[in-house]
């Protein structure tokens, strides 16, 4: 029997609430959840066609935090419950104080559909192919909804609350929804923020035409609640034009052509009689005159009060001094994003840009702070940047990840930091229940990977294993670090002196690897060095599976990773200038069996790889001065920016930057492919 919603709503509570408070717990304790950097785009797009493409100047004020401790814009691809931990903790790197208490406006548009499949397209050269989402979406989204509302509310409950540690006494909270879960969403916010601080629900009509149905009406509106943090909230009317046919209706031209209408002059509330011009004239019963006698004076001597037929006095109303008329709850003017209107960026669940300017014109003021949690197409950070806000987004699918960087490097914003969470294996270590030593976990993933452990007499070090039979040696690095060059010299070193050396091979299984693992590699490349992923998702499998069924359904597998190949850079000096030629050679994708495709999808990709592997780079971006800690992003291209070669299934491969003169420089190249996959090639010069 299905447990029943209205039983299990204060276990839903009870739970939510003590995960919340745990987390504001860790964060007053030091435990605090980082970001990582991953680029600092500053829109450069290449436009202009081959050998075109000129870097800006960065001002050298201009540092991680903006210069001068201005305030950066943040994308941030992660699930929104650990970026909201790290915004409330502050991001010491880039210079971000706790943001608790200081965000304007939250608007969320959460999944709603436990039925949705959130497969995305990626059109490639001569076919097309439907990426799943990422392991870590997927273990996300079944999460959600493994019982359905009842998984849902518990995954929404936290998060929410979050969300009001980090708004302001003034600030408001937008939640769109739909009939799904809308009613059940409500009974959480009521109890989070208040039922006195519910302002407004707000039908949007999202559907102008409807099919019939076989026992219901056609749904056509999503629901928009709006909560606010305190009674003083932050907050305008909107107004919206006149229709024509309303201006005809009740609008005439008077002697000059200037469109009017009358209106009434009196209110509900008995009130005394006026002078209008020597009449004297008492208001109808139960009615007051809306202006005193001198404003009536005034009125007369400035033509703004008329007698109608019956004699009764009328304001005098003017058309161009009218805003237009007010906008109630019922949102029936904005229409549904089209595939041929001209922001539409292919996103499934977009939502206009006009919804969201209603809303943050309702409810912030210029140089507010908006966030949005799930950020999907980035409407919300695309319109805040346009109105002179301030903003985040976040979003844990890394496909919305790069629909939001392209769109906001189109819309020519200012420079924003694109980041990760630090620590996301690190996190889902922590929280699982199985294992609690890192040591136990090296054992468990040696034992996947088909390796032995030493034992505790030839070494003290769990995380070492072999593979039985052979020479080779295998080390499993920690879910709380990235695997980096010095990680590499460590196998390296293990390779050649432990238990007497004489390995032949070694092979490094990591977790999380630096961006530049890929030149560590290189570096090491004679030394018979293999690198390999650990899948993401092994913790999940694990708490779902257990070790023994996944060694016996063979489902782990462990992949190799991708890197990008550049040609060598060629400098020519112009005047006060250097002139950099950077083209691309080659980009190695790991095994299509890692990554989330059907099968029939994963032959077409094989066929991709083979006759054109450079078609599967979403964007590229150069550093041209890279200081090997902070990619600032001063030129990018990437597929559908056709305004320079009219093919949006490719980017450009090459380009002349047009740089300073610098005795020596590093120059970074950084390439993410379809699939959310990040390489980079260090050229120094």
């Amino acid at each position: 029997m299905a447990k029943s919603l209205i039983e299990e709503l204060p276990r839903i509570v009870s739970e939510g609430r003590r995960e919340a408070a745990q987390i504001l717990e860790r964060l007053s304790s030091g435990t605090q959840i980082g970001l990582q950097t991953n680029e600092l785009v500053l829109p450069s797009k290449d436009v202009n066609g081959l050998f075109k493409g000129s870097a800006p100047q960065i001002p050298n004020a201009f540092n991680m935090a903006g210069g001068n401790g201005e305030w950066m814009n943040r994308l941030i691809y992660g699930d929104n419950l650990l970026a909201m931990q790290a915004l409330l903790a502050g991001d010491a790197q880039t210079g971000l104080p706790s943001l608790r208490g200081k965000v304007d406006l939250i608007y969320i548009d959460p999944p709603f559909d436990s039925k949705a499949d959130y497969r995305t397209k990626i059109s490639l050269p001569g076919t097309d192919i439907q990426q799943k989402p990422t392991v870590i979406e997927q273990f996300a989204y079944a999460d959600t909804w493994e019982e359905g509302t009842i998984s849902y509310l518990k995954m929404i409950y936290p998060r929410l609350a979050l969300m009001r540690e980090l708004m302001s006494n003034e600030s408001c909270i937008y939640v769109h929804i739909d009939w799904h879960i809308g009613a059940y969403v409500k009974t959480i916010l009521d109890e989070i923020f208040g039922k006195d601080n519910f302002r407004n629900e707000v039908i949007w009509q999202k559907i102008r035409t409807t099919k019939a149905q076989s026992n219901s009406f056609g749904n056509v509106h999503d629901t928009i609640f709006c909560y606010s943090k305190t009674v003083n909230t932050n907050f305008k009317n909107i107004y919206v034009p006149y229709s024509e046919e309303y201006i005809k209706s009740h609008y005439k031209p008077d002697k000059n052509g200037r469109m009017y209408t009358d209106v009434s002059l009196v209110q509900k509330g008995q009130g005394e009689p006026r002078n209008f011009q020597g009449k004297i004239i008492a208001p109808p019963s139960g009615m007051h005159w809306i202006w005193s006698q001198e404003n009536i004076d005034k009125a007369f001597r400035d033509g703004r009060i008329m007698f109608n037929s019956k004699g009764t006095p009328r304001k005098v109303q003017y058309l161009d001094e009218m805003e237009g008329d007010i906008v109630s709850d019922l949102w029936n003017d904005i229409y549904p994003v089209n595939s041929q209107a001209k922001e539409d960026v292919g996103y499934t669940t977009q939502k206009p840009e006009a919804l969201l300017e209603r809303i943050i014109k309702a409810s912030s003021n210029d140089g507010d702070l908006v966030c949005d949690f799930f950020g999907g197409s980035g409407t919300t950070a695309a319109v805040a940047e346009r109105l002179g806000r301030r903003w985040i987004t976040c979003d844990i699918g890394k496909p919305a990840s790069l629909v939001m960087r392209k769109r906001f490097i189109d819309q020519e914003v200012k420079p924003f930091l694109y980041q990760s969470i630090g620590d996301y294996q690190k996190e889902a270590f922590r929280n699982n229940k199985r294992y609690k030593h890192v040591g136990d976990l090296s054992q468990v993933v040696l034992g996947l990977y088909g390796a032995l452990p030493f034992t505790p007499e030839q070494t003290n070090d769990r995380n070492f294993g072999y593979i039985k039979g052979t020479r080779t040696l295998v080390m499993v690095d920690s879910p709380n670090r990235l695997t980096t060059a010095a990680t590499i010299r460590k196998a390296v070193e293990a390779k050649a002196s432990l238990l007497g050396g004489d390995w032949e091979k070694v092979v490094v299984l990591g977790w999380n690897f630096a961006f530049d693992i890929s030149q560590a590699i290189q570096k090491y490349e004679n030394s018979n060095v293999e690198v390999l992923v650990i899948p993401p998702d092994l913790l999940d499998k694990l708490a779902k599976k257990g070790f023994k069924k996944l060694i016996d359904d063979k489902s782990v597998r462990f992949s190799s990773l991708q890197y990008l190949v550049a040609k060598p850079l060629v400098v020519k000096q112009n005047g006060d200038q250097d002139e950099i030629d950077v083209e691309l050679e080659n980009y190695v994708l790991l095994s299509p069996d890692n990554i989330p495709l059907d099968d029939k999808d994963k032959e077409k990709l094989q066929q991709v790889l083979e006759r054109d592997p450079l078609s599967l780079i979403e964007y590229w971006s150069i550093d041209p001065d890279y200081d090997g800690v902070t990619f600032r992003s001063t030129w990018q291209d990437y597929r559908e920016n056709t305004e320079n070669d009219n093919d949006p299934l490719h980017c450009v491969y090459k380009t002349r930057l047009r740089v300073p003169k610098k005795a020596h420089r590093q120059v970074c190249i950084k390439a993410v492919d379809v699939f959310g996959f990040e390489s980079q090639v260090v050229e120094s010069v």
